[in-house]
């Protein structure tokens, strides 16, 4: 058994990446390693091939698989679109003209090129590699204005990296508001959402579109990915009578725990195990929300339907009970498989080592109260045509200050440590492009419990 790395395009909630890849992908041929003839059953996962296994320190030690795994985007654009919930969008853009976009697979230690052709009217893109870890290959991270200028219409760029890490990814948009396409009349918090889809698909309040339905086999275990790709929205996702196991977060395995429910915020992604041991029937696997401001829907109860394969598809009877309100707070049972270990330090918070994060209004052009996430006071507007990483490539530290940047002298293999203060009355997750970061703890006042997570 080999550990993978998918990825599914932005839009996709509940991503059990069963989509099939695009006809444009190639991958080199391979010797297939041999099956350890013991080790791996369908009870224990453990054991992969050739020396790798879940215990393997990914940061030191990637199998060298000699592949590329080759894919092309087209990003395009489609007015009056119908959705997944029969509902017509004023525009929609698209990769490959579906919605969720295709899948992106590889195995553990494979390289990806990803050719991204921009077909859109007017508008420059990127593609983004969410969660992806990009150590000395900044380059490719496809955050325009950072890591290079956007793809103009008619042109194309090929992205290249590789699946240092293992697990369930997304790739969007980052170019201006691409991927939350959208606008609401009163600043402040986030607007409801009108919708919630499963795999690109729900019911309306006016009856168009359909349940979306995963198909559970009798006795078996089955695992979900879950993604939420949401701009601004949080979802707690819970299958009636089932419970989760959960055995990684964002391309991280963790050490298994059951929950009855789980808390998904924006970008996060888990990869959890359900037992198809109940009665056979159909399910009701079901979102709801915080009584926090973290997010919310105007369609009353979103839902979709897991079927167990013994039985015909149905409309499940049962509702099922509220899960516990998290309150917009994180889990807080992550442990990593790989154990890590931060060395102690005397460090002291001080304004140059502590990030405050804040909910701000003020003017912009013709509009008079923009919201913006002030991040050290200062909100981020680069320029597309110099992107941050033109200024270091010509030896240029001068940034100006409206790109808020922030730098760590540290020497490689040092370690740098920070206080993130969210002081505005809305929650709001946060995430270190081509990194992983260690949180040490959160609350208040500061704390710094053991082990890292």
């Amino acid at each position: 058994m080999r550990p993978i790395a998918l990825f599914q395009a932005v839009g996709l909630f509940l991503g059990l990446t069963n989509a099939a890849p695009s006809a444009d992908v190639s991958v080199a041929s391979r010797d297939l390693f041999k099956r350890a003839p013991t080790c791996n059953t369908p009870s224990n996962r453990a054991c992969w091939s050739n020396g790798f296994d879940i215990n393997t320190d990914y940061e030191s030690s990637i199998p060298n698989t000699g592949n590329t795994r080759r894919y092309i985007l087209d990003v395009t654009q489609t007015e009056n679109w119908v959705g997944g919930d029969g509902q017509v969008k004023k525009l929609a853009m698209l990769f490959n003209g579906t919605f969720p976009g295709p899948t992106i697979r590889a195995d553990w230690g494979d390289w990806i090129e990803v050719t991204v052709r921009n077909k859109l009217s007017c508008d420059g893109t990127s593609v983004h590699w969410h969660g992806i870890r990009m150590q000395r290959n900044s380059v490719n991270d496809g955050a325009n204005g950072v890591t290079e200028c956007p793809i103009a219409p008619g042109t194309s760029r090929t992205y290249r990296f590789r699946a240092e890490q293992y697990g369930t990814g997304w790739y969007h948009s980052h170019y201006s508001s691409q991927d939350g396409q959208g606008l609401d009349s009163s600043p402040g918090a986030a607007p409801a959402a009108d919708n919630v889809l499963f795999n690109g698909t729900h019911v309306s309040s006016a009856g168009t579109g359909d349940y979306a339905r995963v198909k559970l086999k009798v006795g078996k275990r089955h695992r979900l990915r879950l993604i939420n790709p949401s701009v601004d929205i949080s979802y707690t996702v819970s299958l009636v009578n089932h419970d989760m196991t959960v055995i990684a977060t964002d391309f991280v395995p963790v050490n298994a725990f059951t929950a009855p429910s789980v808390l998904l915020t924006p970008g996060q992604r888990l990869d959890v195990t359900i037992d198809a041991s109940k009665t056979p029937g159909n399910y009701w696997f079901n979102v709801t929300f915080s009584s926090s401001p973290c997010g919310s829907s105007r369609f009353a109860k979103p839902a979709a339907i897991f079927q167990y394969d013994s039985v015909a598809a149905g409309i499940p009877t049962i509702q099922g009970s509220a899960p516990t309100d998290t309150l917009c707070q994180d889990n807080n049972n992550f442990s990593p498989v790989v154990r890590r270990t931060v060395p102690s330090s005397a460090f002291k918070v001080n304004e140059t080592n502590t990030i405050g994060v804040e909910l701000v209004q003020k003017a912009w052009q013709n509009v008079p109260n923009r919201v913006y996430w002030n991040v050290h006071g200062h909100d981020m507007n680069v320029t597309w045509e110099n992107p941050t990483l033109e200024y270091v490539a010509n030896k240029d530290l001068t940034f100006p200050e409206r790109y808020n940047i922030h730098t760590v002298d540290k020497k490689n293999g040092d370690w740098a440590f920070w206080l993130i203060e969210n002081t505005s009355v809305l929650p709001h997750p946060m995430h270190l492009h081509g990194h992983d970061f260690y949180v040490l703890g959160h609350s208040t006042p500061p704390r710094t419990p053991s082990p890292p997570r």
